[in-house]
């Protein structure tokens, strides 16, 4: 993760941008800022994005340092929210992706757990 803290020291200095303006910008500390750029904590991608957000370059350019990202192999076709659940209500999307952001935080074994709960609430 440290290559990530030494680019965006990069970026941010590139700009002329000291850590307390990312903070303002960013609403993150300028400590936390610090022991990010020095590979002393990990960000998460929500934060990745704020600091991408503060220092007005794509999330990608955190990643790599080239102008455009590389090419990725094709992929299996993905299916949307909508093709596998077929709701197309806006307000019914919005949360059914909210769902399946708030799922990708679980660790497996709390993803197990639920699983069993709903599984057991839908037997009965």
């Amino acid at each position: 993760m440290f290559v990530i803290g030494e680019r965006l020291r990069t970026l941010r200095e590139a700009r002329g941008l000291p850590q307390s303006e990312i903070e303002r910008r960013t609403g993150l500390l300028r400590c936390y800022v610090s022991r990010v750029e020095n590979g002393h904590t990990v960000p998460s991608i929500e934060t990745l994005e704020k600091l991408a957000r503060a220092l007005e370059v794509p999330l990608y350019q955190l990643f790599y340092d080239v102008e455009n990202p590389p090419e990725l192999p094709l992929l299996a076709d993905r299916k949307t929210v909508e093709d596998i659940v077929g709701v197309s209500a806006p307000e019914h999307l919005r949360f059914l992706n909210r769902m399946a952001r708030l799922l990708d935080r679980l660790d497996q074994n709390d993803r197990r757990l639920l699983l069993h709960v709903a599984q057991r609430m839908a037997d009965q």
